[in-house]
């Protein structure tokens, strides 16, 4: 009998849209998001923002992709907004709190892209850096709008990611926030300015949040490590 594929959850956004006649709040995500989880082996399962019956959802998933998207609200980690920090989606941040722990009570694999990175460190009691260009001085990881930026990341030997993707993996980069604490979780991996771009739970089967956007490159690894895991 064929193996069932795992059933992977990708949380996704609410955003004004227009599709044919239509012009109307819709749930959107990347294609690139879907075409890498169910090409890793997995069924995707594309999860709006709400913080309803996340225990029942999560009894139903085999592993999570937290996808990139708008900026934390700063309260979550005890800030205000800072002047870059703009466009908040307080029902991405209500859904996706909740569905995250109630994920990790059953240890389900976990992968965190980009805002999902900075979700699973404040989650673990980390905090951010509200515009990274203040802190490292140039704009690298997020050159223009709608550009994706290219730079090296090294990885901490030893490490789960870079049991992964080796010592070092060069990444396609959209973000304007950073890692100031990883909380409980462990850095292992940091860009050519020192940044920290990832982030993993090594107490936990698999747990991994990294700052730029694999869905958006050439490299497949994580998501296929992500849906080996959740076999």
């Amino acid at each position: 009998m064929p193996v069932a594929r795992p059933v992977v959850g990708i949380t996704s956004y609410v955003e004004q849209a227009r599709w044919g006649v239509w012009d109307q709040p819709a749930v959107v995500l990347p294609l690139s998001y879907v075409r890498r989880v169910e090409a890793a082996g997995a069924r995707a399962v594309v999860v709006p923002p709400s913080p309803n019956g996340v225990d029942a959802l999560a009894e139903r998933l085999d592993g999570l992709v937290l996808a990139g998207g708008a900026d934390l609200d700063p309260a979550s980690y005890g800030e205000e907004p800072g002047a870059e920090t703009v466009g908040l989606r307080p029902d991405r941040d209500a859904g996706e709190f909740p569905l995250l722990r109630a994920a990790l009570e059953r240890d389900l694999p976990v992968l965190g892209i980009c805002r999902g990175m900075q979700l699973l460190a404040v989650a673990s009691g980390g905090a951010l850096v509200q515009h990274l260009p203040d802190l490292v001085g140039h704009e690298d990881h997020r050159p223009s709008p709608g550009v994706y930026g290219m730079h090296e990341v090294r990885l901490e030997p030893g490490s789960r990611a870079a049991s992964i993707l080796g010592d070092r993996v060069s990444v396609p980069s959209y973000h304007h926030q950073g890692l100031a604490a990883p909380g409980k979780l462990a850095v292992t991996g940091w860009a050519h300015d020192d940044s920290p771009e990832v982030v993993e739970d090594p107490e936990r089967r698999f747990v991994i949040g990294v700052l730029w956007h694999p869905e958006a490159g050439e490299d497949p690894r994580l998501f296929e490590a992500l849906v080996t895991a959740a076999r």
